[in-house]
């Protein structure tokens, strides 16, 4: 049931009862996302007019560069989470290893287990481009009451709970899933109130817009290329138009909304793709399923596939159904 005006908070609460393990904490712990979402989205905005933009000097566990606002938002959502006693381990892009946390309540009670990539497309930020959050939620598969372990990380997508994003752009968005379609919702920045503005949000079946860092195209696969060139052709309703930001959540929402397809496949410089199956893959596969899109590495389906590590690397195609699966088409056929 949707309302105009309806508040996130409202949502949550009214949504509640749909979800399979109603007991409240999963609602808590969306509210802590959207707090600390609110927090880094006040600094992203600022991000011009003090010294938060530019390197931290720092190297992260991908081999990668960490820019001040990586280092921060990380910093946010790990304390937001923590702060409010309803997680019980927590992965993030920017750390080596999970962090187990200790529950204020002897028992050890909680139950889930967040996974996230604090600012993807935080290269954008000295140049004034779109970036985001994104976020994934496990249920724990080890014994209450004891210390979360690799093996409560490493669960393939389809076991997911929740999932979602923050779009820090020209509005804040924060769109997310609890397995009952998709549903977003956009900050008013004069009173920091998330409200309803996106219900039921759908990728359509067919869609215009191919998103592909082109610039590696002679490093691409065969079917990869293929495909591109299809793309590319003068025939019936092609060519698409290219668009690509840089931006996993910024080229995700944009297709989901105008119907599009995203590709980060492997190729001969990432021999086994350069997206996170963990932080990136999965969540936007769970939230693109529920929107009726589809996701997957050019062969399999992403929310299958059985992760090995926390910082896995997959290739990823993902967004209107039936441009995916033609992809896939021409992936079979190279």
């Amino acid at each position: 049931m949707f309302r105009k005006h309806q508040t996130l908070g409202e949502f949550i609460i009214e949504n509640q009862a749909a979800f399979k393990y109603s007991s409240g904490e999963l609602s808590s712990l969306i509210n802590s996302i959207r707090l600390a979402a609110k927090v880094v989205n006040y600094e992203v905005n600022k991000a011009g007019l003090v010294d938060i933009i530019g390197s931290a000097g720092e190297i992260n566990i991908q081999g990668e560069s960490q820019q001040k606002l990586d280092v921060y938002a990380n910093e946010k959502f790990i304390q937001t989470m923590t702060n409010r006693n309803i997680v019980c381990g927590i992965a993030s892009e920017e750390e080596d290893d999970f962090i187990s946390i200790n529950s204020q309540d002897e028992n050890n009670q909680n139950k889930y287990v967040v996974l996230i990539d604090p600012l993807d497309g935080s290269s954008n930020i000295d140049v004034n481009v779109s970036v985001g959050t994104i976020f994934s939620i496990y249920r724990r598969v080890t014994p209450l009451g004891t210390p979360v372990t690799i093996a409560d990380f490493l669960q393939p997508g389809h076991q997911q709970v929740a999932a979602g994003y923050v779009v820090y752009g020209t509005s804040t968005m924060l769109v997310y899933t609890t397995g009952a379609g998709v549903n977003g919702f956009t900050l008013n920045p004069a009173i920091g109130t998330f409200y309803l503005s996106h219900p039921n949000m759908q990728f359509p079946e067919d869609g215009r817009i191919y998103s592909v860092n082109e610039g590696n195209y002679i490093h691409f696969p065969q079917g990869i290329k293929n495909y591109i060139k299809y793309c590319q052709m003068e025939e019936g309703d092609r060519p698409y138009t290219s668009r690509y930001i840089g931006s996993l959540v910024s080229d995700f929402h944009r297709n989901m909304i105008k119907g599009g397809i995203y590709l980060y496949p492997k190729c001969s410089l990432d021999s086994k793709g350069k997206l996170r199956l963990l932080y990136e893959c999965n969540p936007m596969a769970f939230l693109a399923e529920q929107a009726n899109g589809k996701a997957s590495d050019g062969v399999h389906r992403i929310l299958d596939l059985q992760p090995t590590e926390l910082h896995e690397r997959v290739p990823f195609v993902c967004g209107s159904k039936n441009m995916v699966e033609k992809c896939e088409e021409f992936i079979r056929n190279a």
